[in-house]
């Protein structure tokens, strides 16, 4: 069975800026998002559950993105987990 190709491609980055919604992260914290949509995903959710603001400002992922101190550690160790190849730990939501 062939090893799925993992990359920092398939995802986007949610940069935090002055619109917060009253049901996004209240934190200036950096989230992740997946760039394409998983069959049963939420299109309004990050990586970690939160809630994506009205007018999100999305950025391609960097690789300096993973030692910021203000990306989400939830998001984090997602990312890390797909990484090592494990299947998604989505959170229950």
């Amino acid at each position: 069975m062939p090893r799925p190709a993992w990359s920092l491609y398939a995802y986007q980055m949610l940069e935090p800026h002055e619109q917060l919604d009253l049901f996004a992260c209240q934190e200036v914290r950096v989230h992740l998002i997946t760039r394409q949509l998983e069959l049963g995903g939420s299109i309004d959710r990050t990586l970690c559950g939160t809630l994506l603001p009205a007018r999100p400002q999305m950025s391609p992922v960097e690789l300096q993105v993973m030692r910021d101190e203000r990306l989400c550690p939830l998001c984090k160790a997602i990312i890390d987990a797909q990484r090592r190849g494990m299947n998604p730990i989505w959170p229950e939501l």
